[in-house]
Order: structure tokens, then sequence, then C-alpha cells
């Protein structure tokens, strides 16, 4: 049976790779999002080593000490996340989750001997993202939702505020079982009033139904809705194919056809992937961003027939629809495939601390069967070294899994070892995480009038002194 899986986190930080979720909600439906069972909400404790960002705590109102007295450790908060995600024929889904919880989750399932992947795809399991399906009804099929606006006329895809404008439920943003009610809520908006188009997004989140448009071989045009693409044509574009990734067989190079195409004929690849990574605002003057973009065939994205953009459709987003069918007929007549494997072929710098380098590799065979052992093992068999990985990278994640969740599993030497590496997580900002001199410039810039502020910002800075003492590092002045 297919389900859906609603689901959202509230997290201590922005960054996936970096920090860490305080919160989960979850809540089941069928095809036709009525309820199933009961929905499940979860605190998280916060790591040891690791500073919350004061942004975020004072966005949820979820400090550090509510998620360390009322939360989970981060084995246990995983574990009953995977449990809902990994019944066999469900699809994982949220809003804004493809770029955000899906990479949170993916995190907390590698850091805790998870494989990372398998909910996704194995015994019939998907995942979905319902603000790519609002973006795709606003920019196609507009009719019966509310699109409140920003101040540039374009719509704001806003959870709180499409559910404001549309009346639907939604007492607390930014609370994660609120915001996964509201989801709900939304979508059944949505496939009130765009039932077909809200089935055809439903039908074509497969990676093989998206390679249907998406195909380099064939090199057909096709439309394609993406927060990627300029707000200034709607999100929208008419795409056409180039070349498959030279390193990641599920993504597609793709060219939006409207802009112009002179620099991918006649540039050289290296120039080419300079003018690719270099910042709008620090283009010369007259050379405009090239229309390159990868579309990732796993990410669900929103694509479609190129019938769908006739005349009204374009004018409505502003795209030279004359333009784009010349270049695409130019385009026909040229294989540049080789050229864009050399653009996007660099080599892949991995990150210097093990708990960031899920995308450094799969893990082998021999230490993913190590993964249920660790997870179901106590103080004393993780310390007593009979689960040895061939991975130096898992084996410092097991050595951090024990420092954190099994300290007394630690000898000596180890712990002086773990001390001074979570010191310097704190203190040298080249590793990534929220250094201590960080966290407290962004805590004192925090407006703290009101009277909830003041109280999240004396909570925080408690923690933060917290923290420094537990590891021997002083508080910044």
């Amino acid at each position: 049976m297919e389900t859906l899986y609603w689901h959202d986190f509230e997290t201590f930080g922005l960054s996936p790779a970096c920090d860490r979720p305080s919160q989960f909600a979850g809540l089941r439906t069928d095809l036709d999002l009525n309820p199933i069972g009961e929905p499940l909400m979860i605190y998280c404790q916060p790591a040891p080593d690791l500073l919350p960002s004061a942004q975020a705590v004072q966005v949820t109102g979820i400090t550090p000490q509510l998620a360390a007295s009322e939360g989970l450790a981060e084995p246990a908060f995983i574990a009953a996340i995977e449990r809902e995600l990994a019944l066999p024929g469900t699809c994982g889904v949220g809003y804004n989750s493809l770029r955000f919880d899906d990479e949170v989750t993916r995190y907390t399932l590698y850091r805790n001997f998870y494989d990372p992947y398998a909910r996704e795809w194995q015994h019939g399991n998907s995942r979905w993202d319902l603000l790519e399906v609002a973006r795709f009804a606003w920019a196609l099929r507009p009719d019966g939702i509310v699109w409140p606006q920003r101040d540039n006329g374009l719509p704001s895809l806003k959870l709180e505020q499409l559910t404001a404008a549309n009346g639907l439920a939604h007492e607390a943003a930014h609370d994660a079982l609120s915001d996964v009610t509201a989801t709900i809520a939304l979508a059944k908006l949505i496939k009130q009033a765009q039932p077909k188009l809200f089935d055809y997004a439903w039908q074509h989140r497969s990676k093989q139904r998206a390679g249907e448009f998406v195909d380099p071989r064939r090199r057909q045009p096709f439309v394609h809705v993406s927060g990627r693409l300029p707000a200034e044509h709607g999100y929208t574009a008419l795409m056409m194919p180039l070349a498959t990734h030279p390193s990641n067989k599920n993504a597609v190079i793709c060219v939006d056809l409207s802009r112009a195409i002179e620099p991918l004929l006649e540039l050289s690849a290296e120039q080419l992937r300079e003018r690719l990574y270099t910042r709008s605002e620090q283009l010369p003057d007259g050379v405009e961003r090239l229309g390159l973009k990868q579309i990732q065939l796993n990410k669900c994205p929103m694509v479609a027939t190129a019938k769908l953009l006739d005349e009204p459709l374009a004018a409505r987003h502003s795209i030279d629809l004359d333009r784009c069918m010349n270049n695409y007929q130019r385009l026909q007549q040229v294989d540049l495939s080789a050229k864009l494997g050399a653009v996007f072929g660099r080599d892949f710098t991995p990150r210097a601390d093990a708990d960031q380098q899920l995308y450094d590799g799969f893990a082998s065979s021999a230490d993913k069967a190590l993964f249920a052992a660790v997870r179901g093992a106590d103080a004393q068999q993780l310390g007593d070294g009979s689960l040895q990985f061939e991975s130096a990278r898992y084996r410092q994640l097991l050595f951090n899994y024990r420092a954190r969740y099994y300290p007394e599993s630690l000898s000596e030497a180890e712990r002086g070892q773990w001390q001074q590496e979570a010191a310097a997580r704190l203190s040298d900002p080249a590793l990534g995480y929220r250094t201590l001199e960080q966290a407290y410039a962004e805590l004192g810039a925090l407006d703290v009038s009101d009277p909830r502020s003041a109280e999240l910002a004396a909570q925080l800075s408690q923690w933060y002194q917290h923290v420094a003492q537990s590891l021997g590092l002083a508080v910044p002045d």
C-alpha cells in the first residue's frame, strides 16, 4: 500500500552537514490525504560539542535546554524517524524537503550508521516536495489558489504566507507538527483546485519518469519549473538536455533556450567554468549568466512537454519562443558533451571532518555490514575494538559516536583526543562549524527588545558557557 509520510525538521542551524536537528514531526496519510494513525513529534538532544545558531533558536523557540530535557539522544531520534520513512510503500514528503529536510535526514542517518539513501528507494519507497508542486501550479495552472505577492510582484511561496492567504490553519509556523499539518492542508487545496496538475506531479516524481523528458540522447526541448530559474521568467524555462553529468549519473546538464548560447559555442571549457562560478554581481557589464543548469533526475524535477509553453503562457512569463526555437535548432547541430564534461568535471574537494563527508563515497560492503552491529552495541562492545571499519571515515564516525553517546567506552587517551578535537570544532572556523566567537557575535546581533527574545538569548548564553567549560575553552569577551 502506498502512503505519504508528511514530515518536517526544525534545526539548530541552516547547514545539514554541520548543524543538528532540534525537532521532528511526521504524519502519514493515504493518497487522498486522509490521516493514518497518530502524528509523531519528537525533540533531539543537542550535540555536546556543537553550538546552536542564535537565529535558529529565535525562529523556532526551541532552546538547547528544552531539547536536552525533552529530547531523545540522536541515535534514538533518527531510529524513530527511520522506522516511519523506511516503511514499505512510503513516499517521504515535506515543504522544501528535497533541498533541506531530506539532507538533514541523510546526514543524520549517515552519522548514526544507517544507509543514508535506502529509505528513498527500497521497497517501493520514494520522495516528493510540495514546494515544487506549488511552484509548478503557480507557473502553469494558478487558478483556484490565492497567491500572496511580494513587493516585486512575484508570488511568495513561503508556507506561512500561502496558508494565511488561503485561510488554511497554521497555528505556529516553525513548529514542526504545525508545519506538517499546514503542508497537508495546502496539498489538499492544490489537489482540489488543480487535480490534473497534482496527479501529474505525483506520477512524474520518479527519476525514470523525469528522464523521459530530460534525455541527453534525444536532446528534445521540455518545460522546466524551478526556484533556480530566473524569477523574472516565472521560474519557468524551455530547456534542452545537452549531456549527462561527468560524475553524477543522476544529473543532466541542460540549457535554458531563452538565454544567449554564443558563449557555449565560442568559449573554451576553462572560460565557461570561470563564468559559471562567478557571482552575477561580479560579472562584467553586459555579460549575463550562462543558461546552464544541472537537473537532478532523482530530485523530482518539475518537467513537462514543451507543448505546454504556448504563446499566452510564454507571454505571461516574458519568454521569447522564437529565440528559444532558434537556439534549439543551432544547438542541434553541435555536440557539446565533451566541453561540458570538462566544465563540470572539476575535482571534488573533500571536507576535513568525517561528520560532513556523506558525499565522499558509498560505504564498502564490509563496512556496511557493521552498521547494525554498531547500532545495537552497548558501551563495552563499542569500546572493545571488535568493530573494525575499513574506511578511515567510518572509523572516525565511530569514534565520534562513542564520544557523544557512550563516553564511558573511551579510554583515557581517547578522552583526551576527543577533548582536543571537540575544542577545535569550536575554535577553528576552517572546520566549518560555528565557533564560539561566531556564536557570540550572532547572539550579540539579535534584537532582544521583547521578553521572549531576551529570555531565549539568556538561555543561549548559558548554554554556550556550559559547552565551552565542558571543553576547557574560554568564553569570548
